[in-house]
């Protein structure tokens, strides 16, 4: 954890802006029978990191998040009170894992806005869920449009094991090619499926689908090529790392290529001089349609700090 947020403070003075979040985790993070000392380093971790955001320049410097342990777990309320009640200014979200229906997200909504409410949050806390068993995956559709759900992510490993040896353990991990007869995380055919009803219901309620782990850190090129997979492929906007290491192939993956970019900067830039009429670049016809989509290569490029300090387009962003 002390070494996650070093690493986030790091990249966000290189970039000029925080590109990932870290998560504490309480749920596998934590020693059996030692839940409640877990949770108050995580408390204190939190409230460090807040006070020092608070004494930077940008105050956007630091996202950092809670994941406690789910909603039937003896440890979940405990964890709530500790860390919410104590921390609540300082989370960017707080992470439910096991979450299996909607319901699941209205008991721990209820218990995370009594914390938050006693620790002087006045904002609503967002939820970000993990999306972990067969069952979750039939809800999904209802459990991401719940309102304060802010983003679902795949648990990869709990749902392979969730299938009683059905799905070869071969599915947690990653091929060099992902051939079908691989049967890997992205070509087992019930894993392929889990993660585009996530993606696609993410996508229809306005939330951020976020793509599982790869295991395989020590390799680079295939955590790239993993991550730009799930990103061009399957929909999916974020990506968990469990390695420093992982932070900055994943990031490139994410990103538009420059001249995507330098693409979207020029029309967008050329629509608004015309007050978004119709226009024509390198002879092909743009209207509101395709803006949408540069407006979100630009979006994308300045979430991943891949738009330039002087492209023209920065006075979107800064404007608002």
């Amino acid at each position: 954890m002390v070494k996650s947020l070093a690493l986030q403070a790091e990249l966000a003075q290189e970039f000029g802006t925080c590109v990932f979040d870290v998560t504490l985790d309480c749920e596998d993070g934590a020693a059996v029978g030692a839940e409640k000392d877990h949770a108050f380093m995580v408390q204190a971790f939190v409230n460090q990191t807040y006070a020092a955001s608070k004494n930077a320049a940008n105050e956007l410097m630091s996202r950092v998040a809670a994941r406690v342990h789910p909603v039937d777990h003896p440890a979940f309320a405990q964890d709530v009170e500790i860390i919410v009640g104590g921390a609540a200014q300082g989370l960017c979200h707080v992470m439910l894992p096991k979450v299996d229906s909607r319901a699941d997200v209205d008991l721990a909504v209820a218990v995370i806005d009594r914390a938050a409410q006693a620790g002087g949050r006045v904002e609503p806390l967002p939820v970000h869920v993990l999306v972990e068993s067969p069952l979750a995956v039939h809800n999904v559709a209802d459990i991401v449009s719940h309102p304060r759900v802010e983003s679902a992510s795949f648990g990869l490993m709990d749902f392979v094991s969730a299938h009683g040896g059905a799905i070869p353990a071969s599915a947690m991990g990653t091929s060099a090619q992902s051939h079908a007869s691989d049967l890997d995380q992205f070509s087992h055919p019930l894993v392929v499926r889990a993660k585009l009803e996530i993606a696609a219901a993410c996508h229809a309620f306005g939330k951020v689908a976020s793509h599982c782990v790869v295991t395989e850190f020590k390799d680079s090129a295939r955590l790239e090529q993993a991550a730009r997979k799930a990103n061009q492929a399957l929909g999916y906007g974020r990506m968990w790392s469990i390695h420093p290491d992982q932070i900055r192939p994943i990031l490139a993956a994410f990103a538009p290529a420059a001249s995507e970019v330098d693409e979207a900067s020029q029309i967008i830039c050329k629509a608004h001089s015309q007050d978004w009429a119709p226009i024509s670049v390198a002879g092909k016809l743009h209207d509101r349609a395709s803006y949408r989509y540069y407006w979100q290569v630009l979006v994308r490029a300045r979430q991943t700090a891949h738009l330039h300090a002087l492209d023209p387009a920065q006075v979107f962003f800064s404007a608002r």
